[in-house]
């Protein structure tokens, strides 16, 4: 079924005759595998008398990359999470960095135990796993790095209006574009594991599940991307902000950072467990911790299940 559905990828009509011979199977056979691509997918497939077969919106095909000299890659047609199945690997003895990139996620997440709308084909569902030696120290301001790294590849395709909430999304004309998930496995005072996951929004035109604002990087070019190139671009940005990291700390980021801060000097609202914060966001301290500005003291806060919002009068 993975080569019927790159046949069809190309978004044009395709007879049952043709689809037949390329796969070496009957017409009937054709048929009960449309219906699986449909079942096993989630895809559209339109059937059209006369003009055959074609999908209903056409999709971008990862292609198998060469050797980058950055990492292997897997890419999977269809996988739960892949953060999770990075978080399996590197549990049975993975050697790192290596990266999972997955054409559909049947349990995607993303922060807070929500759910990540994953169609097939649609979008960049990639996650690297890392291993992570100089403790705490090298974990400090991580999520904000990939921040930056995410929204640098997307303006590499030429997308304007990127910009950075903290902690770990990627916005677009104030829609969210993009997140970051980092989930850990050993010490993290120690030697442990991290698997990076990234989600980008790129050629999705609807999702019901999402209870916020959000754009695609198709929708801000006005155009089908192709997701090789971003793939590229986004690897490009990681190694670089990853090693940048590691020599220098999150300090050599700040400034970089900051100058995407979306909120910077707006009155936001920063919920915890157990409350919420009011404050004038000054931006990030040297450790990727936020500062805000609450009732004339300046207070910093990270870690934890913290979610920021503009407050109502900014």
């Amino acid at each position: 079924m993975q080569t019927l559905l790159k046949l069809l990828s190309d978004g044009r009509f395709h007879s049952g005759e043709e689809l037949g011979a390329l796969l070496g199977v009957s017409r009937s056979a054709v048929w009960k595998r449309l219906e699986g691509v449909e079942h096993d997918y989630g895809v559209v497939v339109q059937r059209v008398r006369g003009r055959g077969y074609r999908l209903e919106e056409p999709l971008s095909i990862i292609a198998p990359r060469p050797d980058t000299g950055l990492w292997p890659l897997d890419v999977l047609f269809s996988i739960d999470s892949t953060n999770a199945e990075v978080l399996r690997r590197l549990s049975a003895g993975a050697t790192a960095p290596f990266a999972i990139l997955g054409e559909r996620q049947t349990a995607g997440r993303g922060r807070r135990g929500r759910q990540w709308e994953s169609p097939f084909g649609a979008n960049l569902y990639y996650t690297l796993g890392i291993s992570v030696r100089g403790g705490a120290q090298e974990l400090e301001g991580m999520s904000l790095v990939v921040g930056l790294a995410v929204a640098k590849a997307i303006q590499a395709l030429g997308v304007k209006d990127v910009g950075l909430k903290w902690p770990n999304d990627v916005l677009v004309g104030g829609k969210k574009i993009a997140g970051i998930l980092l989930e850990l496995t050993g010490d993290p005072a120690d030697i442990c594991s991290v698997a990076i996951g990234i989600g980008i929004n790129v050629n999705m035109r609807k999702a019901d599940a999402i209870d916020q604002p959000w754009t695609s990087v198709r929708e801000a070019l006005s155009r089908l991307v192709d997701r090789n190139e971003l793939l590229q671009a986004l690897e490009s940005q990681l190694a670089h902000a990853l090693s940048r990291h590691r020599e220098r700390g999150f300090a050599a980021s700040r400034e970089e950072w900051e100058s995407l801060h979306l909120w910077q000097g707006r009155q936001v609202t920063l919920s915890t467990v157990a409350n919420n914060i009011v404050g004038r966001a000054l931006g990030i301290d040297e450790r990727g911790a936020l500062r805000l500005l609450v009732d004339g003291k300046e207070q910093s806060y990270s870690g934890g299940e913290l979610s920021l919002r503009l407050s109502d009068d900014s």
